[in-house]
């Protein structure tokens, strides 16, 4: 810790990103990547756009808004990009959610929440999962300010439906709730369609994953235009050009790309299906995952064990130091041959 760093940094825990390797090759099923190149048109698109980089890029990311706008059957003014769904996410903390109420949230999601809660000055209640790892929903229901649900969940991969996405709407009528959906495209049903009815509902989404574009760094929320409003504030308070010209015709060609994007997720989920079936092979417990990932844990194994002992076979996984989940691992899903090289890395490790 640095003596000139203010008492508001000092107490931070910061988020810690997946392992990114440098210094030999890896099978790497770590970061929820996707393991297929992006969009021939993603490529033109930029190509294309780097004319123009002497130029500020658009403020208010117009192109890409409208392209998001026309896919989801929604308004231009419903929609708001920025560097990433962090970043994203980072504006909705400090738009909707007050430092003298608390932000509610599972215990077991994505780590980066607690940290913006901690980074903003916000108070906040992690509640407990259910013993199967499913969304505790009934706590997350009234008496806060605010509620975050990635769904699917992060790093489980359990998904709730948008009925339960309804009671937690109906059940929070005054605060915001923020639905993360940055891994909604692997088989869940998106909240987009329950935006007319809730002006109090966020959604976020993300081109890193389904649109393997994860370098790019584009994200995006759909909402009430006040809620839009709101993080447009946010932005113009620190940083107005967020999301560079390269990056806002990328994501905009990506968008309107469906039939290779319908392609991608459609691989992926084939090859997840394969995974959570070699996986139980081979005696692991695999949660239902509707995300480009799966969550294992083997009987008789350290979680930490087996991390280590498929980095040391050249497969990186990712593993927290969380009591309730330290015998459990998140796989991300790769290619068909990776998949093929983690059973090889297990079979031998086992």
């Amino acid at each position: 810790m640095n003596r000139f760093w203010s008492r508001r940094i000092q107490q931070i825990v910061p988020y810690t990103p997946g392992e990114q390797p440098k210094d030999r090759k890896f099978v790497k099923l770590n970061t929820n990547e996707c393991p297929y190149p992006p969009s021939p048109q993603v490529l033109a698109a930029i190509r294309e756009a780097e004319e123009d980089l002497r130029l500020y890029p658009d403020p208010e990311c117009l192109e890409l808004r409208a392209a998001i706008a026309r896919r989801e059957g929604l308004e231009i003014n419903q929609v708001f990009c920025g560097n990433g769904s962090d970043e994203v996410l980072a504006f909705a903390f400090q738009a909707f959610f007050d430092p003298d109420r608390e932000v509610v949230f599972p215990r077991i999601t994505y780590s980066f929440y607690p940290v913006y809660t901690d980074f903003f000055g916000l108070k906040r209640r992690e509640v407990p999962m259910n013993p199967d790892f499913s969304d505790p929903v009934g706590l997350l229901c009234g008496d806060n300010g605010g509620v975050v649900l990635a769904n699917p969940n992060a790093p489980t991969g359990i998904a709730v439906g948008l009925d339960t996405v309804e009671k937690l709407l109906d059940a929070n009528p005054d605060v915001v709730v923020i639905v993360d959906e940055a891994y909604i495209d692997f088989g869940a049903d998106s909240a987009v369609g329950l935006i007319g009815r809730h002006p109090n509902l966020l959604v976020v989404q993300t081109t890193s994953k389904s649109r393997a574009l994860a370098g790019l760094r584009v994200g995006w929320a759909m909402g009430d235009p006040g809620l839009i409003d709101g993080l447009r504030c946010v932005r113009d308070s620190i940083n107005s050009y967020t999301v560079d010209r390269l990056a806002q015709a990328g994501a905009a060609a990506a968008v309107r790309d469906e039939d290779y994007f319908q392609s991608i997720r459609r691989r992926v989920m084939a090859t997840r299906a394969w995974t959570e079936q070699a996986l139980k092979e081979r005696g692991f417990a695999v949660l239902p995952s509707q995300a480009n990932f799966v969550f294992a844990s083997r009987p008789g194994w350290a979680g930490k064990d087996l991390l280590d002992g498929l980095r040391a076979r050249g497969v990186l996984v990712r593993w927290w130091p969380i009591p309730e989940i330290a015998d459990w691992l998140r796989v991300s899903i790769g290619t068909d041959e990776e998949m093929r090289a983690l059973m090889g890395a297990l079979d031998e490790l086992l």
